[in-house]
């Protein structure tokens, strides 16, 4: 196998399984240990990943991009995912919306929505769906100046007191192997705490979380009944999913506008 093939190959199986051992590597591609591990240096001394013990692994970012910037990175695409969201979600229906980027895309697509009940640890998200006859309940606490986002012990209380129809979620990272991931605990931790209050829960993710870790699982794929993403993703990301009986929906391109 030529060099450039081997790495593209590489390269694939970390985008699968996160992280590959040499030995793994090695009966993947047919060639010799020495020749892996050339190929792990060659590629980490290009930054595309990461050399560990025995193996190599995608890079971890254990910081988030701020939430503006994550408000303009991939817009097309999170807002097409978001108006696959609103499409599931009818008048009258009660809702819980984590903040996050994509969760705020989702809300704005909600504008046109009526009669909604509303609940969300986004300030954003919370004023956002003011108005239509919605009646809009917002988690308690200290906001976060980055993003506007209630988190802690006093946000988890808030929301266990709710039982919703939908639960919109977003994540970090979405691993074949590790499920949902995230970059933060006292998020995560607010992610459990309203995984457990809806009767479907939809997680609401776009391509780049297919290729990237985060450090704290959130929950495995049985835990949501809906992933909404805008690109297909990997054949065996999709047989995981069908595994765990998760409706795969993939949003198409839509229109540059809100």
């Amino acid at each position: 196998m030529h060099k450039a093939a081997r790495h593209k190959a590489i390269l694939s199986l970390l985008e699968t399984h996160g992280s590959c051992s040499v030995a793994e590597l090695v009966d993947s591609l047919g060639v010799s240990d020495e020749t892996v591990r050339r190929d792990i240096k060659t590629l980490a001394n290009r930054d595309l990943i990461e050399r560990v013990r025995g193996g190599a692994m995608l890079p971890a970012f254990v910081r988030e991009p701020g939430f503006q910037q994550r408000m303009t990175s991939n817009a097309r695409e999170k807002r097409a995912i978001a108006r696959e969201a609103a499409a599931l979600i009818e008048n009258g229906d009660s809702v819980l919306l984590e903040n996050g980027s994509t969760s705020l895309y989702v809300a704005r697509a909600l504008r046109g929505h009526r009669d909604l009940f509303v609940v969300t640890n986004g300030l954003d998200i919370a004023r956002t769906l003011l108005g239509n006859g919605n009646r809009v309940h917002m988690a308690c606490g200290e906001v976060r100046a980055d993003d506007g986002a209630v988190l802690g012990a006093s946000a988890i209380e808030f929301v266990s007191r709710f039982r919703v129809r939908y639960a919109v979620i977003t994540a970090g990272s979405v691993h074949v192997d590790g499920g949902l991931m995230n970059y933060y605990y006292d998020e995560t931790e607010f992610s459990h705490a309203a995984l457990g209050q809806a009767l479907h829960v939809i997680a609401v993710t776009d391509h780049t979380k297919f290729r990237t870790q985060a450090p704290v699982r959130l929950c495995e794929f049985e835990r949501i009944g809906t992933l909404i993403t805008d690109r297909q993703p990997s054949e065996p990301l999709v047989e995981r999913l069908r595994d765990a009986e998760v409706r795969l929906l993939v949003a198409g391109p839509g229109s540059a506008g809100d």
